[in-house]
């Protein structure tokens, strides 16, 4: 009888450690999937934002530091790598954008253009795409990280070498203002 007990004993071991394996893999993946439409999102932005400073340019001529900004903001977002970097260069990005819309304002005829207009309705969506990914991104981390950290699949993910994944997070000072100046 013990023979019989003990490999039941094995046998339901063994399940619970392939059901808790199987399970951080899909929340895995699942972190995985939701940093791919953070990605898709961020691109579909830095897509539009050399046209919006382009339809600027030819209203605002003279605000060549604003538009050098928004380009420099730009290239740190696509060269920038992980969660933490994205997250700061995309605020930095996001403050550079707020100076365009900023000079926008002071020019009527560039706030009536159609042009304008749409880029911005675009910018928009896009804008409150990348919102619902990144939270739906950070639930996904906080789903894994939760199975990953907790019993019974704690140990699992440290025999398996389940690594912690970072929250897309605002950098530090992103609650304040957004310092707008026309010097």
């Amino acid at each position: 009888m013990t023979p019989i007990v003990a490999l039941i004993v094995i046998v339901v071991a063994l399940a619970l450690v392939i059901l808790g394996y199987n399970s951080l893999v899909r929340r895995r993946n699942q972190t995985d999937g939701a940093w791919a439409q953070i990605q898709v999102q961020l691109t579909k932005r830095h897509d539009l934002v050399p046209n919006l400073v382009e339809t600027v340019k030819g209203y605002a001529t003279h605000e060549q530091q604003t538009f050098e900004s928004v380009s420099d903001a730009r290239s740190a977002a696509l060269s920038a790598q992980g969660p933490v970097a994205k997250a700061t260069a995309e605020d930095a990005l996001t403050t550079a954008l707020g100076r365009v819309f900023a000079v926008a304002e002071a020019y009527p005829q560039l706030r009536a253009s159609e042009t304008f207009t749409k880029l911005q309705d675009e910018l928009s969506g896009v804008e409150s795409g990348l919102a619902y990914a990144r939270q739906y991104y950070n639930d996904a981390v906080l789903s894994y990280e939760n199975a990953r950290t907790t019993f019974p699949t704690m140990p699992i993910a440290a025999m398996f070498g389940f690594k912690p994944r970072e929250y897309f997070k605002a950098a530090p000072g992103a609650e304040a203002p957004v310092p707008v100046s026309f010097q």
